[in-house]
């Protein structure tokens, strides 16, 4: 309120150690994100363009509904810094639980709104009957993990929220090996359902992991 510093009196008080270190587990973590579902991408255009056609939409409307819940994420983690910065760590549980359960409600909700929308207003996107038809088995897969995928951009809100980045950027890379191993198995023997069963291994171990780290 009454001084501010515009430069701190020490190059050392700029911790760009600690940047550049949590940087670079944040950006590990976003590489193994982003390849995994790159891959689920090329896989689906190898069975040609009417599974991709329909792979793409169902994606995209299910990534579009997963940003929602990361506003969830988003909101809580700076309450569950502010709480451990005070070592008020009951008030950390607190908001965590809190903000768990209304992702999980929100899961369900969109659920329902992802599920209904899709199958009724799936002609928005395409004409194509063969589309139309694959979008109705994706989107079962969509609605089914919408909730777990919820909880897991909720836990790495918590996780971040309390500088866990270690153990964010580990697992997502373990979950991601695991996950990528069984897509391509998937893949080869169930095709365009393989890969939407690869999807929802790859969000529930997701889930899994931010479990048993909160």
């Amino acid at each position: 309120m009454t001084k501010v510093d515009l430069l701190p009196p020490s190059v050392k008080d700029l911790q760009f150690n600690q940047f550049f270190k949590n940087g670079f587990l944040l950006l590990a973590r976003v590489i193994a994100v982003t390849f995994c579902v790159t891959l689920t991408t090329s896989l689906a255009a190898r069975l040609g363009t009417t599974p991709m056609a329909a792979f793409q939409i169902c994606l995209q409307v299910w990534m579009t509904s997963s940003l929602l819940s990361n506003g969830l994420a988003i909101a809580g983690q700076p309450i569950i810094a502010c709480a451990f910065a005070e070592k008020d760590y009951e008030n950390a549980k607190v908001v965590a639980a809190q903000v768990l359960q209304m992702g999980f409600v929100l899961g369900l909700g969109l659920a329902v709104v992802v599920g209904l929308g899709l199958q009724f207003g799936s002609g928005i996107f395409t004409k194509d009957k063969n589309v139309v038809h694959l979008i109705s088995i994706g989107i079962l897969f969509v609605e089914a993990i919408q909730p777990i995928n919820s909880l897991a951009f909720v836990f790495d809100g918590v996780n971040f929220g309390a500088s866990d980045f270690i153990c964010s950027a580990y697992s997502m890379v373990l979950v991601s090996v695991v996950s990528i191993a069984s897509l391509f198995l998937l893949w080869k023997s169930h095709g365009f359902v393989g890969i939407w069963f690869a999807l929802t291994i790859y969000v529930g171990l997701r889930a899994f992991a931010g479990i048993l780290r909160v």
